[in-house]
C-alpha cells in the first residue's frame, strides 16, 4: 500500500509562515498558530510543504489503509485560510452557521480572513474538533 503523501516535515513552522507573501495572510497564520498552540498544546509542526498540523492521530480504513495526519491544522493559501479538522466536532453543525463568512469542503473550512468570523466560535470549533479527532477517530 502506498505512503501518504502529506508527512511530517522538520521544516521550521516560522520559517514557512514568515515566507507567506501576503501580510494580511501572514498576519491571520501567524495568529492562528498562537491560537491552535494554546488549544491543542501541541507545537506545530509542518505536514507536507503547506499545512501546519497541530497533534497527530492514527487512522485505520475499513479497506486496510492506514496512516498519521495531522489532527488540526490550517494552510494559508493565496485566496483564503484552509482549517483543518474543525469540521470533525460534535457541535460542527451548530457552531458553522455561528461562525461568519467561510465556505466548508469535504475536511476543510476555508475563511478569507479571520475578520470575517467570530472568533469565539472559531475558538469553539478548533478545541471541539481537536478532541473529536483525538478521542474519536484516533485508531491506536
Amino acid at each position: 500500500m502506498a505512503e501518504n503523501k502529506t508527512q511530517p516535515s522538520t521544516v521550521p513552522v516560522e520559517e514557512f509562515l514568515a515566507a507567506v507573501e501576503h501580510p494580511g495572510r501572514r498576519a491571520d497564520s501567524l495568529e492562528l498558530l498562537g491560537l491552535m498552540r494554546g488549544i491543542t498544546g501541541q507545537d506545530a509542526v509542518m505536514w507536507g510543504p503547506t499545512i501546519v498540523g497541530f497533534g497527530s492521530y492514527h487512522y485505520r480504513y475499513r479497506s486496510g489503509r492506514e496512516g498519521d495526519a495531522a489532527a488540526i491544522g490550517f494552510s494559508p493559501r493565496k485566496t483564503n485560510l484552509a482549517l483543518y479538522g474543525l469540521t470533525y466536532g460534535p457541535d460542527a453543525d451548530r457552531l458553522l452557521p455561528e461562525l461568519g463568512k467561510h465556505k466548508t469542503g469535504v475536511a476543510c473550512l476555508y475563511i478569507n480572513k479571520l475578520e470575517d468570523v467570530d472568533r469565539k466560535v472559531l475558538t469553539e470549533m478548533i478545541r471541539t474538533g481537536y478532541e473529536h479527532v483525538m478521542a474519536e477517530l484516533h485508531s491506536p
